[in-house]
């Protein structure tokens, strides 16, 4: 006859034969406690990847950025001084969050998402800024709600997937719940209009969607419902339509309008072109001297390209590469779904950001403005990111916890 508690290693056996139940103190009552952790150390090679990311952004960020910052600012330091100050402050967040039991953001994750709501509102109603309402505007700086999005999402998502993963097949769970939480971020960052954030974030969402087990039928009919959905918007709010037409227009033919919105496309090409294979050497890049606009910004790694040449730039696609590998590893140890999927979201936003910028420098797609992680000027991208990476050396740290 089958046990009534079969999963119970006691069932079937009378009181008189069951062991007794250890006491209060001793040995046997030790080992029926909680586990304890010890030594725990986060992903040494993961920290160093990143300390050279960000020590190798510095340095570029200073050569690119102290000609415009001399002509445009009366100080040649001007970039270099705050980017340094976050860049420390953004350290000290990293080892902070590494320290911190990172299931606080799954507890954390519905309020984060409504606050990240609240600013992407908030947003729309500060002044444009090379056209756009991507920053809110206060004395001394700016912040921009799109760098919280992102991150918004991905505890969101993971989220909804531990707690859902044997749901995941079914439209109601793989499907309709994630578009329920996506949909007002899109349509608010469509708004501003920030369309390299959305795609971002877009594919984020889609790469979580999947690791996380939802089926491959419902990818195809979401991707014809997100289409739909951004179409409405552009059709109700027809002041996207110019932006988005001329990108991918000045994109197609950069040479028509070479003085006008093609401009900062061709002199980084120029730049990335006069680099060579082995660059004109550190600091000595012609096109960060007021022709590529804003050297220091979207269009860095033009100049690195020119300064360093071909291998200077291999150099920090293998970093990124190293860092993604590393960060799918840490993913592939962690001791629970939710801190799996906080990983493998964390480092997919990080490098497919790396690689967006790339291909726009490139021309490989239209230019829609966006930074190179740890390299790019941006106070709020930098602690971000740093701050991301310290969550993902906490799961990392759990993960490597050895038990008594």
């Amino acid at each position: 006859m089958r046990p009534l508690y079969e999963d119970n290693p006691y069932a079937g056996h009378t009181a008189q034969q069951a062991p007794p139940a250890p006491k209060g103190r001793g040995p046997a009552a030790r080992k029926n406690k909680k586990e304890r952790p010890k030594n725990a150390l986060f992903d040494v090679p993961l920290f160093i990847i990143v300390l050279t990311l960000v020590v190798f952004g510095l340095v570029m960020l200073y050569s690119a950025s102290y000609a415009y910052a001399y002509y445009r600012k009366q100080d040649s330091g001007y970039y270099i001084t705050r980017q340094l100050l976050f860049a420390l402050a953004g350290v000290v967040v990293m080892l902070v969050a590494s320290r911190v039991d990172y299931h606080i953001f799954q507890r954390l994750s519905l309020a984060i998402y409504l606050v990240t709501l609240v600013l992407l509102v908030v947003v729309l109603f500060m002044p444009p800024l090379n056209g756009a309402r991507r920053w809110i505007l206060f004395p001394g700086g700016n912040f921009q709600p799109s760098e919280v999005a992102k991150f918004a999402i991905i505890v969101m998502f993971s989220n909804l997937i531990s707690m859902h993963y044997k749901k995941m097949k079914t439209f109601t769970y793989g499907v309709l719940s994630f578009g329920i939480i996506i949909a007002p971020v899109i349509v608010l960052m469509v708004l501003e209009p920030h369309l390299s954030g959305t795609i971002l974030i877009l594919s984020i969402a889609a790469v979580l969607m999947f690791v996380g087990g939802t089926s491959l039928k419902w990818f195809a009919i979401g991707g014809a419902a997100v289409a739909s959905a951004l179409t409405a918007v552009v059709v109700m709010f027809p002041q996207v339509i110019p932006y988005a037409q001329s990108r991918i227009y000045n994109w197609q033919h950069p040479m028509e309008d070479m003085s006008g919105d093609s401009y900062q496309t061709i002199q980084g090409l120029y730049a990335v072109g006069s680099g060579g294979a082995m660059g004109l050497g550190l600091g000595n890049s012609r096109q960060k001297h007021m022709y590529v606009p804003e050297p220091y910004n979207d269009f860095i790694f033009s100049i690195l390209c020119e300064e360093l040449g071909f291998v200077g730039a291999v150099i920090v696609i293998l970093l990124f590469e190293a860092l993604l590998f590393r960060g799918l590893y840490i993913a592939a140890k962690a001791k629970d779904r939710f801190g799996s999927m906080v990983a493998v979201g964390i480092v997919i936003q990080i490098t497919l950001q790396a690689a967006l910028n790339i291909a726009v420098v490139t021309n490989t797609i239209p230019n829609t403005g966006i930074s190179l992680p740890f390299f790019s000027y941006g106070g709020t991208s930098l602690l971000m990111l740093l701050g991301e990476i310290g969550v993902l050396l906490s799961i990392s740290r759990q993960a490597n916890m050895e038990k008594t």
